[in-house]
């Protein structure tokens, strides 16, 4: 990095040296010292190129010292590099091809409906079967279709979305509903209607992130019967409901304590008949 050393014949006797920076000469050092961190009887003074360097600018800053070192020797600043966050990709949804509904007719699909409680006549009265692709393989699952044109999708096998994502609302037949009855999933929903609970309205959230989406449809009510699971994402749920709409909310998963949701309710309850 030193430009040039100058040693005469006196200094190297001594075994001191003069170095010469940018053109100039500078004070003289004993060469040991330079080198080692013992002090010197010359100077009385120990260290390394950098204590060197320090010298010379009158400063302890390590920084600046590395910065006089890199510009006398015409050399770059080094620049530390500052590592950059790592990102990792979100999981991506399956690419849905050829997404095609039909009526829901007696098939695999119906008997795994059947095991969770829900008779033919009421899946087949809401839902539809979807037949669809991923990755040029063909699927069909029980769909539930929401109000944005997407579908919930169920089977055996496999529990997902066919996007886009919102809430499903089914409108009670004849006069307009006050009431309003409120569930997390449409297995849910479908074992209300199998309860034969529905006094009104019904919204299916899909899941507890839309309740926000869900109070566009749910303001003009004047009564929300809300059947949401037993836990913590249901109880958080039922009271973002309460601080919006207050006495109009009514919790009613009493009906089911003990139960996770509706649809373990319903299992237990068609076991126990059987």
């Amino acid at each position: 990095m030193l430009n040039k050393v100058m040693l005469s014949t006196e200094s190297r006797m001594r075994g001191d040296m003069q170095v010469r920076f940018g053109g100039r000469y500078g004070k003289t050092y004993c060469r040991k010292a330079v080198r080692r961190s013992v002090p010197s009887l010359r100077t009385g003074k120990g260290g390394d190129i950098f204590t060197l360097a320090g010298e010379f600018i009158q400063s302890g800053d390590f920084m600046e010292q590395v910065k006089f070192i890199a510009e006398t020797a015409n050399m770059p600043m080094p620049v530390p590099e500052v590592s950059k966050p790592t990102f990792l990709p979100k999981p991506s949804e399956p690419a849905f091809e050829g997404v095609e509904a039909v009526p829901l007719l007696r098939s695999p699909l119906t008997d795994y409906l059947a095991e969770r409680g829900i008779p033919y006549a009421v899946a087949s009265r809401y839902c539809c079967r979807l037949n669809y692709g991923v990755r040029g393989k063909r699927y069909f699952a029980v769909s539930f279709p929401n109000v944005a044109g997407g579908y919930e999708i169920r089977s055996r096998f496999f529990k997902g979305c066919v996007p886009p994502k919102d809430v499903s609302l089914v409108k009670a037949e004849g006069s307009p509903s006050d009431v309003c009855s409120v569930f997390e999933g449409f297995m849910d929903f479908l074992s209300a209607a199998t309860l034969g609970l529905e006094t009104g309205d019904c919204l299916v959230l899909n899941s507890v992130a839309n309740v926000e989406k869900a109070m566009r449809y749910l303001d003009g009510y004047g009564r929300i019967d809300c059947y949401l699971d037993r836990d913590e994402a249901g109880r958080r749920t039922l009271e973002t409901l309460k601080e919006r709409y207050g006495g109009r909310v009514c919790d009613c998963s009493a009906l089911y304590d003990g139960c996770k949701d509706l649809n373990e309710y319903l299992q237990l309850t068609t076991q126990k008949e059987q």
